[in-house]
């Protein structure tokens, strides 16, 4: 199948350079990290998950105006849903590599998204729930995900103010 210049333009990779700071940052404070599992990570949420939310996104709200650093969006086919299906569930089965609990998170991510922009939940209709799913998980969540995937411990604990910070350097970008 060949994958239209409207799905990979919709997909809006180039957006996803925006999220970098909060992967490095988690990086950055991890005491031992685990490269071959930091780039994995970086390429499961970097090349996947966010393009994917974009695309879903931009399927269900089919702007006409300009987003994401797109002046004039093409308009989006059926095949933009499919892909952005094939991404997640590749994204979900390439962090059980990593391990279960990372690849859980990772769906979780993937439903937040998505009850962020489906019709029939939609939190982005409403101002205050809107913005602090983007700030929890695209900071503080997505933060977590990182220090635990990139690390040789896999450990749970967190650092809480960083993790905050991630939050809090999201939400000044919203």
């Amino acid at each position: 199948m060949k994958i239209s210049y409207s799905t990979i333009q919709l997909l809006r990779f180039p957006f996803s350079l925006f999220l970098m700071p909060v992967f490095f940052f988690a990086l950055g404070l991890i005491p031992d990290i685990s490269w071959p599992h930091a780039l994995f990570v970086f390429f499961i949420l970097h090349i996947l998950i966010y393009p994917s939310s974009n695309g879903y996104n931009s399927y269900v709200d089919r702007d006409e105006g300009p987003i994401g650093g797109l002046k004039k969006p093409l308009l989006p086919t059926r095949q933009l849903l499919m892909v952005t299906i094939a991404m997640d569930i590749t994204a979900v089965l390439l962090g059980l590599l990593i391990s279960p609990f990372f690849a859980a998170a990772i769906a979780g991510y993937i439903l937040m998204s998505r009850a962020y922009s489906y019709r029939g939940i939609r939190l982005k209709k409403y101002p205050v729930p809107g913005y602090l799913t983007v700030v929890v998980f695209q900071g503080a969540y997505i933060f977590c995900i990182v220090f635990y995937g990139a690390s040789v411990s896999k450990s749970t604990g967190f650092p809480v103010l960083p993790a905050l910070a991630s939050s809090l350097l999201i939400g000044g970008f919203s």
